[in-house]
């Protein structure tokens, strides 16, 4: 039997986009975005994931890492905040984020691990939020 020798960017833009729809778009992000492959670059910029990030930790036991926080709030905001409509946030890093890049299409603000009175006092009185106009969930 043959075996071909067929690599991950040998795949269609279309097939690529299928299986990195598949992973966290924070990850793909994190893993994709300025690797010095200009295909990659342009495939992991579409809306698709950008649009709605989850900085949520799933394990339960640490918020994301300090090192891709970093990463994030230096390169990969400024790069996409036009596309971002949705932050899904924890107080840990919702300060560095929120400050890292203006966000003009940003209308959900997802807020995880808060007391709802902490947070509309701190959203109101430090960043001039009006609440009527503040669409908040808290879980």
């Amino acid at each position: 039997m043959s075996r071909s020798n067929v690599h991950l960017l040998d795949l269609s833009d279309e097939i690529l986009l299928i299986i990195l729809k598949k992973l966290d778009n924070i990850d793909v992000l994190y893993s994709l975005l300025n690797i010095n492959n200009e295909r990659l670059n342009n495939l992991v910029q579409e809306k698709t994931f950008s649009n709605i990030l989850n900085f949520v930790s799933t394990d339960d036991i640490s918020s994301i890492d300090r090192c891709k926080l970093d990463r994030f709030c230096i390169d990969i905001l400024p790069k996409i905040h036009n596309n971002v409509k949705c932050f899904i946030l924890e107080p840990v890093s919702m300060e560095r984020i929120l400050r890292a890049a203006d966000y003009p299409n940003l209308t959900e603000l997802r807020l995880f691990n808060f007391k709802e009175e902490i947070a509309l006092s701190y959203l109101i009185s430090k960043h001039n939020i009006d609440y009527m106009m503040f669409y908040y969930s808290f879980f």
